[in-house]
């Protein structure tokens, strides 16, 4: 396919010169914003589950690794197509942007497909091997069954978020989250609480609102509001561009397919102590993900400001933008997690009423507030080198948090201090993991070259 070269002179000015305080907060609010929605659907779901048993919330403990995975390949794709197209707007190259968005779009709708079809073939044994209990098996699979036919829009709505933020749109990516977890919730208090549907009306909710998302996601596209297109006639058949794609997403994958084994191991060694221990993990770290997404959602702020000016050799930009989202995300963190830590009993309880989940859940998540500040040094040193296409350093920091970290820590702890090794065992991750990081990311800025344009352009 021929390359089209279009310059975009508005967008340029914006990604380049605008303050890197403003930028990165004009880009990352919305997502923050997006991210706090979905959580709190997310969280909604576990809400609405717990109205019906300690059983069935272990369940969505159970599936959150079903839906990790399909996130997983979902940000494999759209971080790899992203980080490229925003490298390639910032050359001016517009053509080639187009074929990322449309690659990644049908390549990520395909493996939405397959895994809902080999889900459903073998969804007990998945399940199980998730670390479902005899008592959590009935509820996770009405639970999985749904999320499984989320599966399609769940990895192709990751695919044009991305692409969305990328191109520096992020608000109409928020739009598009918002959107369906708004509706998500209210199905959910419609579907569960009205009309008695169990956790099988909470999984239809998830299902029903991911596709109205993925429809609206997709609007900005078929507008014409963005440089990017999605169309089978712009998928390309040249190897590079695929190769590109799973490279550079490649750390999305390992991160969150991590975060999936995670919490298959975490469910196999909390399960020996009853589903009550389940429940309570399953409770803390979707507490602990959604006081985190303001950091996620500033360091996905950062990203395209990153890929950007990266591309167009405006190294200055890539260092300020870092250490400014950095320091506010650390910041942020610290206050975040002393509020969890002097609320944890309040805040396990409002989501199950059960003095053995409160307990169990009480020490987690004192123990992860206490290092929820520690969490954004792995995570945006992964996500820098990822936007700017250091896709290997991106995928080793990408796996330390998720799992080469964790889950030697988990298995260890448990073995020495049993249900305590357990609940301490992420802060003690977060600690290891940052620690390894740190060497990275000075021997990035050491190394980084100067501006290859005139000085006034970087200001």
């Amino acid at each position: 396919m021929p390359r089209i070269v279009q310059t975009n002179d508005e967008q340029y000015k914006k990604m380049t010169e605008t303050p890197i305080p403003n930028l990165i907060l004009q880009l990352g609010i919305p997502t923050i914003i997006s991210m706090l929605v979905t959580n709190i659907y997310n969280m909604a779901d576990t809400y609405f589950v717990g109205t019906v048993g300690t059983s069935a919330s272990g369940a969505t403990g159970v599936v959150f690794g079903l839906s990790a995975i399909l996130q997983a390949f979902g940000f494999m794709f759209g971080h790899g197509a992203g980080s490229n197209i925003s490298r390639k707007l910032g050359a001016h190259d517009v053509g080639s942007a187009r074929e990322y968005a449309s690659t990644s779009f049908f390549g990520a709708l395909l493996v939405g497909l397959l895994i809902l079809s080999g889900g459903m073939l073998f969804m007990e044994g998945m399940l199980r091997m998730m670390g479902s209990t005899e008592t959590i098996l009935p509820f996770a699979k009405d639970y999985a069954f749904w999320i499984l036919i989320a599966g399609p829009a769940m990895t192709t709505s990751c695919v044009m978020n991305n692409i969305l933020r990328y191109e520096g749109k992020a608000f109409f990516a928020m739009i598009g989250l918002t959107s369906g977890g708004i509706l998500n919730i209210f199905l959910d208090f419609l579907m569960v609480s009205v009309l008695h549907m169990g956790i099988g009306g909470a999984g239809l909710a998830t299902c029903i609102s991911q596709y109205v998302g993925a429809c609206i996601l997709i609007m900005p596209y078929l507008r014409g509001q963005t440089q990017s297109k999605i169309s089978p006639k712009y998928i390309t058949k040249q190897f590079a561009v695929l190769r590109d794609i799973l490279t550079v997403g490649s750390p999305s994958l390992a991160r969150q397919g991590l975060n999936s084994v995670s919490t298959i191991v975490l469910n196999a060694t909390a399960g020996p102590y009853g589903d009550a221990a389940v429940a309570a993990m399953s409770i803390v770290n979707k507490i602990i993900n959604f006081l985190f997404c303001v950091a996620t959602g500033i360091g996905q702020g950062f990203q395209p400001v990153s890929a950007f000016n990266y591309g167009a050799k405006i190294y200055s930009r890539v260092r300020d933008g870092f250490w400014f989202a950095f320091r506010l995300g650390m910041v942020l963190m610290m206050i975040l997690g002393a509020f969890a830590f002097l609320n944890a009993e309040p805040f396990i309880t409002f989501f199950r009423d059960d003095p053995e989940v409160i307990t169990i859940g009480t020490v987690a998540l004192h123990w992860q507030s206490v290092t929820l500040f520690l969490m954004p040094v792995t995570l945006y040193g992964n996500m820098l080198f990822q936007s700017i296409g250091k896709s290997g350093t991106a995928l080793w920091l990408a796996a330390l948090r998720s799992g080469v970290v964790l889950i030697p820590v988990l298995l260890i702890l448990n073995r020495m201090f049993g249900l305590f090794g357990v609940e301490i065992s992420r802060a003690v991750s977060d600690v290891v993991s940052s620690a390894i990081t740190i060497p990275y990311l000075i021997s990035f800025f050491r190394n980084l070259p100067e501006d290859e344009i005139p000085e006034s352009r970087a200001k």
